[in-house]
C-alpha cells in the first residue's frame, strides 16, 4: 500500500478500533483522582464521620464498633435515621430500644424520618411500625430488617 492509497477499514475493524480507544481513554468519573486502595491489614478504611443526630459517632476503643447516639436522644414512641450507618434506631417505649435497617424494602430508598408512630420512606410513602419494623403502609413488600444494637451506659452502639 502506498501513501497515497485510501486506508480502507471493514465495518467491524472501526467498530473494534473505537471500542478500544474509547475504552482505553474513558472518564471513569472519578474527576482525575485516583482512590488509594483499601488496607490490607484487615482495617477498614477511613471516613469522614457524621451522624443523623448531629455530633460524630465514637468508636468503642475495645471493640471498635461505633457509637451511634446517646439513649435521651431517641425520643420515646419516634426514632432517629443514622443515614451514614443505614440504620433507624427507634424506641416504641420508656427504655425499650430496636433498631432496623433505613434501606426500604421496596425500591432501597433511605428511610428519612420517624413520625407519628412510623418510619417513613421519602420514596413511594412506605411506612414501618416502630415496636417491629413490620410494613404499616405500602408498597414496601417486607418489615425492615432488625439491626442489632448493644445499650450499655446510656450509650446505643452499632453490634
Amino acid at each position: 500500500m502506498t501513501a497515497d492509497a485510501p486506508l480502507r477499514l471493514s465495518r467491524r475493524a472501526a467498530l473494534l478500533a473505537g471500542t478500544v480507544l474509547v475504552t482505553g481513554c474513558g472518564d471513569d468519573g472519578s474527576g482525575g483522582t485516583e482512590e488509594s486502595p483499601a488496607p490490607t491489614d484487615g482495617t477498614a478504611p477511613p471516613t469522614a464521620p457524621s451522624s443523623a443526630a448531629g455530633s460524630p459517632p465514637a468508636a468503642s476503643a475495645s471493640s471498635g464498633r461505633r457509637a451511634l447516639a446517646k439513649t435521651s436522644e431517641i425520643p420515646v414512641g419516634g426514632g432517629t435515621v443514622f443515614k451514614d450507618a443505614k440504620v433507624v434506631v427507634t424506641q416504641p417505649a420508656q427504655g425499650e430500644f430496636k433498631a432496623f435497617s433505613a434501606v426500604c424494602t421496596h425500591q432501597g430508598c433511605l428511610v428519612d424520618k420517624v413520625a407519628d408512630g412510623t418510619i417513613d420512606c421519602p420514596c413511594h410513602g412506605s411506612r414501618y411500625r416502630i415496636a417491629d419494623g413490620s410494613v404499616a403502609a405500602g408498597p414496601a413488600p417486607r418489615p425492615l430488617p432488625a439491626e442489632q444494637i448493644d445499650v450499655s451506659s446510656g450509650t446505643i452502639t452499632l453490634a
